[in-house]
């Protein structure tokens, strides 16, 4: 079971007319970058853009909530989608973007998705083809159902916090999760998650983005025994926590929920306990 392609597989399929190969490139408020500027400058041929920021819940005052059903539909009508599409995910910079991607059609009932490994760093440096043509608008026709166990809210954590049975992986770096470095969200308290455990997300990519070997991701996710329990992901906001999910999913064939408020939701809720 694998959740990715390499950069040969894709060259050598790039002109299969069942593929659909979406730029998911985003970055963090601190980099200052724009991703749709990267992607007018040079993307993979016949790719779309998908603006994580903006196919979103607009009416969440959280930063890039999943949105409904009909809205993601609608976002995605012009990108040639259908039952017997395989489609492929890259961004740029990291595997951030592409992941959250990934994760978002899954919840939505798309399947047959894979994540670029290496994303367009990769691809660029083996001096594979980029262009700046913009990829042709195709009707999607492709019905999506939710698939909910991707998927958790707070509600349903605070209710399970104790149960055993429920493993909170969190994504963020080390300091954030014990609370020794602050937020930088405003009003946002420091810590994690009571009974959590931290796997940053940057331990199971390399320095080129590349997901390191299954073998290596297994070896992470062994210290806290994952088989047989309910795994929640969190994170800041939602998007690194993806990149556990698809590690996960590649590794071990384990599905695990994202918590999509994460900590920009449980951090800014007084009501909600937290742990130092």
């Amino acid at each position: 079971m694998s959740e990715l392609v390499s950069t040969k597989w894709l060259f050598n399929n790039i002109n299969n007319k069942k593929l659909v190969i979406i730029d998911c490139s985003w970055f963090l408020p601190s980099e200052k970058k724009n991703p749709k500027k990267f992607y007018k400058k040079q993307h993979i041929k016949g790719a779309y853009f998908f603006d994580i920021d903006k196919i979103s819940d607009k009416k969440n005052k959280l930063p890039h909530m999943v949105p409904k059903v009909a809205y993601f539909k609608e976002k995605t009508k012009n990108f040639n989608i259908h039952k017997n599409s395989k489609i492929i995910t890259y961004s740029s910079g990291n595997i951030m973007g592409a992941s959250r991607v990934w994760w978002m059609f899954k919840y939505f009932g798309f399947k047959n998705i894979f994540v670029l490994n290496g994303g367009l760093n990769k691809w660029i440096k083996e001096k594979k083809p980029i262009t700046k043509l913009y990829s042709s608008k195709k009707i999607s026709t492709f019905n999506y159902t939710i698939d909910h166990k991707w998927l958790i809210n707070k509600n349903q954590i605070l209710k399970n916090i104790e149960n055993k049975k429920q493993l909170i992986i969190d994504a963020r770096n080390k300091n954030r999760f014990y609370g020794i470095e602050k937020e930088k969200r405003k009003k946002l308290r420091s810590g994690h998650i009571p009974y959590s455990k931290n796997i940053f997300w940057k331990k199971l990519t390399s320095n080129s983005h590349n997901i390191i070997s299954k073998k290596l991701i297994e070896k992470e996710f062994s210290k806290f025994n994952v088989k047989n329990k309910n795994i929640i992901f969190s994170c800041g906001s939602g998007i690194s926590a993806c990149v556990l999910s698809l590690s996960l999913m590649h590794a071990l064939n384990i599905k695990g929920s994202v918590y999509d408020g994460s900590w920009a939701e449980w951090g800014l809720n007084k009501n909600l306990p937290i742990n130092i």
